[in-house]
């Protein structure tokens, strides 16, 4: 899988990138059909009280779907990128398994052995 790593609005940073190719590899670890991963890193506005929290955006490419996932939270880029990879993971998640056709069963009660 390529990841290719995109910065708007500030410079590059190579641990930043390096930390999107981990939070990729891990993903590749869930489902070995990515095709493509385009992360984007974004610092919008520069807010003079608050500061201005990272928008992280992932798009995943996998036979027959793109899994897009957009994240703006904290001021730590790193924290941000985290929260981002882990949405697109519950997405690939349930991804594979409307491929594979499978419904989770909530479960309800409890069994219980019967002792004769």
């Amino acid at each position: 899988m390529q990841i290719i790593t995109t910065f708007r609005e500030m410079d590059s940073s190579p641990a930043l990138q390096a930390a999107a190719e981990r939070w990729g590899a891990r993903l590749e670890q869930v489902c070995d059909r990515i095709v493509s991963c385009h992360v984007s890193v974004e610092r919008p506005h520069r807010h003079h009280l608050h500061g201005s929290p990272f928008a992280i955006h992932v798009v995943l490419g996998v036979p027959g779907a793109q899994i897009a996932v957009s994240h703006q939270s904290s001021l730590d880029p790193y924290v941000a990128l985290g929260d981002a990879f882990r949405t697109a993971r519950r997405r690939l998640l349930e991804h594979t398994d409307l491929q594979r056709d499978f419904t989770r069963v909530p479960r309800i009660g409890r069994v219980v052995a019967n002792r004769a």
